[in-house]
């Protein structure tokens, strides 16, 4: 069923194809995420007709473009991975920690965005593991996942990790869990430092190992004296690592990570308007209180704000570390458990042999099947079809 008010495909199906045609260094990435949204849910890919087995009626469900930077196609493994962390939460209180890249690095990093991205993991996971691990501090092993965001709420680069971190671990010997202080997990100073270190050492030893390239305005930075001109001030630079207060429970941390996983740069529903060449869209004024504003840009600087936050192909965006890595989570998880003194949870149902409407209605309480009309009968599939040839279609009957 389509969403009232405008979407980000309406933007790329009004002017992307003049913006390609305008644009002509796109990546391939970036057309191939551009021609995913504008044809998601829509004649060109296909779908079935669906009668409800009450009152007859009918309604056409196109197929989605399941790409991860479409806002249209992300509810269901959304709902899916809040589930599977569900299972994971333990009885501790909760941090949440966050490692920026100052603007400097941070048009290193669009320029190199595997490399970049994947040293902004590898520096802020050594950095937390490191800290917590010494006895001056935490000393123990501590568990955590952490998710990139490349985008502020002006859709501007801003590329950051938010990590969610339980506060406490095991000891060295593993025998029981070391409980950080209340409402304080690790000193932010402390890990700004070593975080800074750690990064600039990675990117120094990228960069002479011959991994990093730079184009246009930074062209000039493939001359080592040029990198090392750039590099020295960001050593004595204060990097930005904020530390949240606590989450009230392990609850709250659900409330927070739904908002932090499985989307890129924007949602539709803070889309306002889309009107002569102009997108309007609400955004939050971190500068001035928090304050809710409406920012109008125009379509071509919109779509150029969104290519901004394409991925490389097959880049893990939400990664998981220490106890909660993925080798070794299900044992750890129970070990932790155990020392926490938590019940041993239930086995979760198999979820391969169930039609996705089952489990989206399972894991968000709302069903795909029941017939908006008469909001009785189901809507059983009477026919499928395949995507149309030639230019796409952008009907939508629902």
């Amino acid at each position: 069923m389509a969403r009232p008010g405008p979407e980000v495909a309406d933007i790329f199906r009004r002017y992307g194809e003049a913006y390609r045609a305008q644009h002509t260094s796109l990546s391939t990435a970036q057309r191939r995420v551009m021609t995913a949204i504008e044809l998601c849910r829509t004649a060109a890919l296909g779908g079935h007709v669906e009668a409800c087995d009450q009152c007859g009626h009918r309604r056409i469900a196109f197929n989605s473009c399941r790409d991860r930077h479409c806002p249209r196609c992300q509810s269901l493994a959304r709902a899916q991975w809040l589930e599977d962390r569900r299972a994971e939460l333990l009885d501790t209180q909760y941090f949440h920690v966050v490692f920026t890249l100052p603007e400097a690095i941070a048009a290193i990093a669009y320029q190199n965005k595997a490399l970049v991205y994947g040293l902004l993991f590898r520096a802020t996971a050594e950095t937390l593991r490191t800290i917590a691990a010494d006895p001056k501090h935490l000393g123990a092993e501590i568990g955590f996942f952490a998710v990139l965001h490349t985008w502020g709420q002006n859709l501007l680069h801003h590329p950051h990790l938010h990590c969610v971190v339980p506060g406490g671990g095991f000891s060295p010997d593993g025998t029981r869990w070391i409980t950080c202080k209340r409402g304080f997990f690790l000193p932010v100073r402390v890990l700004s430092r070593l975080f800074r270190r750690l990064f600039l050492e990675h990117l120094q030893k990228a960069f002479d190992a011959g991994k990093l390239q730079f184009f246009s305005d930074l062209r000039a930075l493939s001359d080592r004296n040029a990198f090392r001109r750039t590099v020295a001030p960001l050593r004595k630079a204060d990097w930005v690592v904020y530390a949240k207060p606590p989450f009230a429970g392990p609850e709250q941390v659900l409330d927070y990570v739904g908002r932090y996983t499985h989307r890129v740069a924007i949602s539709n529903n803070r889309l306002v308007d889309i009107e002569d060449g102009a997108v309007r869209f609400r955004w939050k004024d971190y500068r001035h209180g928090d304050r809710q504003k409406v920012m109008t840009v125009s379509a071509d600087e919109f779509i150029r704000r969104f290519l901004l936050h394409v991925l490389p192909e097959g880049f893990h965006r939400i990664r998981y570390y220490g106890f909660l890595g993925n080798r070794y989570r299900e044992q750890k998880l129970a070990r932790c458990r155990d020392l926490l003194g938590m019940p041993v949870p239930e086995p979760s149902e198999s979820r391969a042999s169930k039609d996705y409407r089952d489990r989206y209605e399972e894991l968000t309480g709302c069903s795909l099947r029941q017939c908006p009309a008469c909001r009785q009968g189901q809507m059983i599939t009477i026919e499928t079809f395949d995507g149309v040839s030639g230019p796409p279609r952008y009907w939508d009957t629902s």
